[in-house]
């Protein structure tokens, strides 16, 4: 089934650039979003490595509040890398080792 998605978290480092995509049903309500993402919602991550001349990837990602409530937590489960915590005001982050080091991220849906 379908689904309209919507970006969340877009961040940009040296190698590529990365996004997070949501159900819509999950972000247009700024309270339920809260209390649905105290568990795992499934969204989409996007690697863009059109710069480097790999194309664009989209895969399935596990996205959840953390319990400080301070970070979203991004975990890329079909690739078995570990969780990335990414501050919901935007910061610096790591999603993993190859191409997503130093990534900027803009503050979680905005």
């Amino acid at each position: 089934q379908q689904q309209t998605m919507v970006r969340v978290l877009s961040c940009k480092g040296p190698d590529a650039s990365m996004e997070v995509f949501l159900p819509q049903a999950v972000v247009s309500d700024a309270v339920s979003m809260q209390k649905t993402l105290r568990g795992n919602v499934v969204g989409q991550y996007t690697l863009d490595l059109t710069e480097a001349g790999k194309g664009k990837f989209m895969e399935p990602v596990h996205v959840r509040i953390s319990p400080d409530g301070r970070s979203v937590i991004v975990d890329q489960y079909t690739r078995k890398l570990p969780p990335t915590l990414v501050p919901l005001a935007g910061g610096a982050v790591n999603f993993d080792n190859r191409f997503g080091t130093k990534a900027k991220c803009e503050p979680f849906n905005e």
